[in-house]
């Protein structure tokens, strides 16, 4: 067995309009502190509550937030160390940092290879500052240039960018020119996500008001084609429904996901699955310190998976994956439903496993509920 990490940094210097994730700025945590103060005893509390997880293999670690690029190297870099010296790294063990464009440098960069480091993921969101206006985004699109260029001179093996379809005002030729943009760095792997408008977000309230509207399903469905389009013809291919990468650029961590491997997060808020058993911790930063430096457990609830859940979440995790459903985990009665959506274009069939064609990954979801409900 392997088990692969998430680590989770819950600090951002300004929060996002769209942002639901579990993040905090210090403002939001103490009056008038500075990031260093509010995170300064944190690594200490990962580093308790590594102590509880099982000793095996690691062949992925993954540092998300938040804004993980925020804190030093060398923070960050005694939880690698700290998993190095107590389970030990495959021999190939990706190990990713998520960074904003603007919070690194080339003496930062260099320093996250030394730590252990050598994958990075910049939030790149868009190259139109008008849709970074409307994400509450903050950095510079021209800085995304400057920090990819600035970590392969650092050394790092794979770069990836995250970008963000269907912003408000967001038009179809504005989106191919992000994605346009995005495929003339030298990266190895774009990851594009629609946009889901959260309850409570500030951009939901924008959107409530009429402030700000929606494209229509439409446009976002011709976003997705166009993106998989333009990274196919650049010899990204699509791995799963929303990741392309060059050949062995995949993100491997995410697969771990999505092959329901088992997994560790560390942090506030941070899941975790382990032998068919799910478990999550406590979200607030502070009840979260609270806990592990009493000597307490962080985990807030579980729950074991029954075999009915684990074969429901083997379909709709396989489904969403390039290889796609193999045929033989299917009952009959699934494949004759699913029969009907090859007869229309959204399946094929591969060797002994049924693939989402392009159109068919737009409706990915209805296809699990048809065949699992």
């Amino acid at each position: 067995m392997t088990l692969s990490f998430y680590v989770h940094i819950p600090y951002c210097i300004k929060r996002c309009g769209y942002c639901d994730f579990n993040t905090y700025t210090p403002s939001e945590l103490q009056d008038g502190a500075t990031l260093e103060i509010v995170s300064n005893d944190y690594i200490d509390a990962v580093l308790k509550e590594l102590e509880a997880a099982p000793l095996d293999e690691v062949p992925t670690i993954f540092f998300g937030g938040g804004t993980p690029s925020l804190l030093p190297a060398d923070d960050l870099g005694r939880v690698i160390s700290a998993i190095k010296h107590r389970n030990g790294l495959s021999a190939d063990c990706e190990i990713t940092l998520e960074a904003n464009p603007d919070s690194v440098n080339n003496e930062k960069l260099k320093r996250y290879i030394e730590v252990g480091f050598n994958r990075i993921s910049f939030g790149m969101q868009s190259a139109k500052p008008h849709v970074l206006a409307a994400l509450d985004r903050t950095h510079n699109p021209d800085n995304v240039k400057k920090a990819v260029d600035m970590a392969r001179a650092a050394g790092f093996k794979s770069i990836s960018v995250d970008l963000i379809y269907g912003t408000p005002g967001e038009s179809l030729d504005d989106w191919r020119d992000t994605v346009t943009s995005a495929l003339s760095l030298d990266i190895d792997h774009i990851s594009a996500y629609a946009l889901i408008v959260e309850t409570g977000t500030k951009l939901a309230a924008q959107i409530k008001r009429g402030d700000l509207t929606m494209p229509d399903d439409d446009i976002m469905a011709d976003m997705y084609l166009l993106v998989d389009q333009l990274c196919e013809a650049k010899g990204f291919s699509w791995y799963e429904l929303s990741n392309w990468s060059k050949p062995d650029h995949q993100c491997l961590h995410n697969i771990a996901y999505w092959q329901n491997k088992n997994w560790w997060g560390l942090g506030p808020g941070a899941h975790s699955h382990v032998d068919g058993k799910r478990f999550w911790n406590v979200k607030h930063p502070t009840a979260y310190k609270e806990k592990l430096f009493s000597k307490a457990s962080p985990i807030h609830e579980s729950e074991t998976l029954t075999q009915s859940q684990i074969d429901v979440e083997s379909i709709m995790l396989s489904i969403r994956m390039r290889a796609g459903l193999e045929v033989a985990k299917l009952t009959s009665a699934q494949v004759e439903q699913l029969q009907v959506f090859s007869d229309s274009g959204f399946l094929m069939t591969q060797g002994n496993h049924i693939v989402l064609t392009p159109t068919g990954r737009l409706i990915a979801d209805r296809i699990v509920r048809e065949i699992t409900i």
